[in-house]
This record gives C-alpha cells, sequence and structure tokens, in this order.
C-alpha cells in the first residue's frame, strides 16, 4: 500500500514540474502574439461597439476588474473610438456601448454640439491618440434641439449659443418634416449638422478624414429600447 502511494506521488511531482516548466515558454509566445497584432479598423471598432450596445439592450453586460484597469491605465490611454455625445444624464456612452475605464474618449455637450473647447478636445484625440473612430451620438427627446424648435430665445447667452448651433438642422427638418414630427427630424438633422460642422471647422480632422485614419459615424439612442441605431449610411447595421 506503502509502495503504491509513494508512486503516486512520484507521478504527481513529475506531471507538476512538467506543467510549470511548459507555462514560462508559451507565455511570452502569446505576448508576443497579443503585440504583434495590428490595431482593429473603424468597421471592427463599430462592430464591437455594437455588440456591447447589444449587451447592453439585453441586460447582459459585462464585468470590468476595475482595480486592474485602474493600475494598467495610469501609465497611459490608448482608446480607439472618440464619442461627440449629449451632456443628457440617460446617455451615458460607457454604458449604452457596455465600455468601461480606457475604452472611449468622449467629449459631452448638450445637444452633442462642438465649440472650439469640444473641438480641441477631439483634435487631441486625432491627433496625439490617433483614435481611428470619431462617433456623432445624437438621442430621442433631445432638450437641446427641442428648444432650437421652440424659436424661443433663450434666457442666457450660453444657452442661446447652443440653440444657435442647432438651429441649421432645425431649418433643414422644416423644409418636409410635419409639425408633428419636426423635433424628432431636427434630432436626426443636428447629427449630420455636427458632424459637418467638425469637418468644416477642424483642419485636423478633416485631413485625418481624407488620410483614411479617422472614419466618422452618425448614430441616434433610442431611450425606450436603449439601442443605438446608425445614421449615416441606409444600409449599415442597425
Amino acid at each position: 500500500m506503502n509502495c503504491h502511494l509513494t508512486h503516486l506521488l512520484l507521478l504527481l511531482s513529475l506531471v507538476s514540474l512538467a506543467f510549470a516548466q511548459a507555462t514560462p515558454t508559451s507565455a511570452p509566445h502569446d505576448a508576443h502574439a497579443m503585440a504583434a497584432a495590428p490595431a482593429p479598423s473603424a468597421d471592427q471598432i463599430w462592430a464591437d461597439l455594437m455588440a456591447g450596445n447589444k449587451r447592453f439592450v439585453e441586460g447582459k453586460t459585462r464585468p470590468y476588474a476595475v482595480v486592474s484597469l485602474r493600475h494598467k491605465l495610469a501609465s497611459g490611454q490608448q482608446p480607439h473610438v472618440i464619442v461627440l455625445s449629449c451632456s443628457d444624464s440617460r446617455v451615458a456612452p460607457e454604458l449604452v456601448f457596455d465600455q468601461s475605464l480606457g475604452d472611449l474618449f468622449v467629449v459631452r455637450t448638450a445637444g452633442n454640439v462642438a465649440d472650439p473647447v469640444g473641438l480641441g478636445s477631439i483634435e487631441y484625440a486625432v491627433d496625439h491618440i490617433h483614435s481611428p473612430l470619431l462617433l456623432v451620438l445624437g438621442h430621442q427627446k433631445c432638450g437641446a434641439v427641442t428648444a432650437a424648435c421652440s424659436g424661443d430665445k433663450m434666457p442666457s447667452r450660453n444657452l442661446q449659443a447652443i440653440v444657435d448651433k442647432i438651429d441649421p438642422a432645425v431649418t433643414q427638418a422644416k423644409t418636409y418634416a410635419k409639425a408633428d414630427d419636426l423635433i424628432e427630424s431636427a434630432i436626426k438633422e443636428n447629427v449630420h449638422q455636427s458632424a459637418k460642422d467638425l469637418l468644416a471647422n477642424s483642419e485636423i480632422v478633416r485631413n485625418a478624414v481624407n488620410a483614411g485614419k479617422l472614419k466618422v459615424i452618425e448614430a441616434e439612442y433610442e431611450l425606450e429600447s436603449g439601442k443605438v441605431v446608425r445614421l449615416d449610411t441606409a444600409s449599415s447595421p442597425k
């Protein structure tokens, strides 16, 4: 009996030794493979965002190891996505796309419009971080667009500046939308207008797009369903 036990312990020791020797040789290979992997394309990044949005809609979001992420990101950031979105508390891009720390470079303003400060923030991500995807994200029942559609004068110069940026989208929507559909049409037009403004007012963004280094995608968030719907191309996956 003792002899059998001795053989069993010897066998277990040999197996453990073999496993320990194999682990170090495989780890560098895996790390090298990860380092050599090409950066994802804008289309691949968008597909990942859509997969995350699907998890969000279904209530199946992933757990994130935020403590280890904090430590890792303390040395620098490399987000693949720049998001220009509304400040509305119901539209948090990190939640909507089931992303975590370091994944998104987000600029949020009422009505998802970019003033010089917001545009400069976007230019930083394009020129220094080299993020390949810029997402302009509007949402249903946007208060800023609703205010612009009202035609009322705003109570402060700063609020009026937001409405002034949205007015061209409202003017465009009025050329085809009926009264009961004006706000929703203007919301979509405002996403288009914001994207056009980024290109028109930033040489850095425009040059990156023309060089194929940056892709601009337009989308709208549906408040009740939680879905993000792409607007800039009719054939895009929803």
